[in-house]
């Protein structure tokens, strides 16, 4: 019997753990009952009821599982690492506020079953914000032309991945992994399923103009080179016009000295301009500086804190309990 795992990174979720995991779960036993499943919840540290509510849900089913992080890791690291923990033919990822419609499962599973070895979720549209979907679209054909790898339009990471796909992402080793990047570069056949995103069941999105811009900035400094490559020409073109200003400003200088004041005004505009420029600059380049840097670090993508329902947790107790009895 072929397993699958749901994957459901949360921060702040208490009000939606609950309903998800009986949402998931009458849809894999209705509609998928010859299937074995696990469902993995992944905490990001949430600071409100989540983590007493998890507890809770494993307590009563042993098919749903927890892994606790000690901290915060972020949007990309949590999911990602807890990929690599499920033990599924398959995981399907899907976030904790119902944005991933549950209807989308058996849709997924049936194309896995068709052979294709990543199924992913495509947003033809959004019950959210409008202004944010329309930022979002542009966002996103723009980083599609700018990027050397193929980049997926709407593609939030909600889909279907093959155990196959799972052993790649074990041996890349990336401690910042960009799984909307990777999807794209790595080649494996997919299938796109179009849905509509609802709006949030309850509470609040965790995403704010930071996490958008880190996001951004992700995407930007590891698929593609524009911000180095504009930097370097924009910089030479600056320089051209500087030297083709200065020459004409020193003729006319030279030709009418006693009628033509140079002033301080051209100066301070072009100090400025190009003063601008360079710290515009900088700032992209420390991008690229800072995302070599994390890379160069290779620190751990997740600490964990604690885990539950899973086998070998259950064996590490039972061994303990072994050692205090000799």
């Amino acid at each position: 019997m072929k397993k699958i795992s749901v994957l459901i990174p949360c921060y702040n979720e208490e009000e939606n753990v609950g309903p998800i995991s009986q949402a998931v779960i009458e849809v894999l036993e209705k509609q998928l009952p010859q299937y074995d499943y696990e469902l993995v919840f992944i905490d990001n540290d949430s600071r409100d009821n989540t983590r007493p509510i998890l507890r809770k849900l494993c307590a009563e089913n042993p098919k749903i599982k927890a892994i606790f992080n000690a901290r915060n890791f972020g949007q990309f690291n949590s999911p990602y690492y807890g990929m690599l923990q499920v033990t599924g033919d398959c995981v399907i990822e899907m976030v904790a506020d119902f944005q991933d419609p549950v209807d989308m499962i058996p849709k997924y599973v049936q194309a896995w079953e068709e052979g294709y070895k990543i199924v992913i979720g495509i947003k033809t549209s959004s019950q959210e914000n409008k202004v944010m979907y329309w930022l979002r679209s542009c966002y996103y054909r723009i980083i599609k032309r700018l990027s050397d790898v193929e980049q997926i339009e709407h593609f939030t990471g909600s889909g279907l991945y093959d155990r196959e796909f799972i052993e790649v992402l074990r041996k890349l080793d990336d401690p910042t992994p960009f799984l909307r990047g990777i999807v794209a570069e790595l080649g494996f056949r997919r299938k796109e399923i179009p849905y509509e995103q609802p709006k949030r069941r309850a509470g609040k999105t965790s995403n704010n103009f930071y996490r958008l811009y880190d996001a951004a900035m992700l995407s930007v400094t590891s698929y593609t080179k524009v911000g180095l490559r504009l930097a370097t020409f924009i910089g030479a073109v600056s320089c051209v016009v500087s030297m083709i200003v200065a020459v004409v400003y020193l003729v006319m200088k030279l030709i009418w000295w006693d009628r033509f004041p140079a002033g301080m005004a051209p100066m301070l505009i072009g100090m400025l301009f190009l003063g601008s420029v360079q710290i515009f600059f900088i700032g992209m380049i420390g991008e690229y500086v800072l995302s070599i840097n994390q890379r160069v670090m290779k620190r751990p993508l997740v600490v964990e804190e604690e885990r539950i329902n899973f086998p070998e947790e259950k064996k590490k107790r039972k061994d303990k309990k072994k050692e205090k009895k000799d």
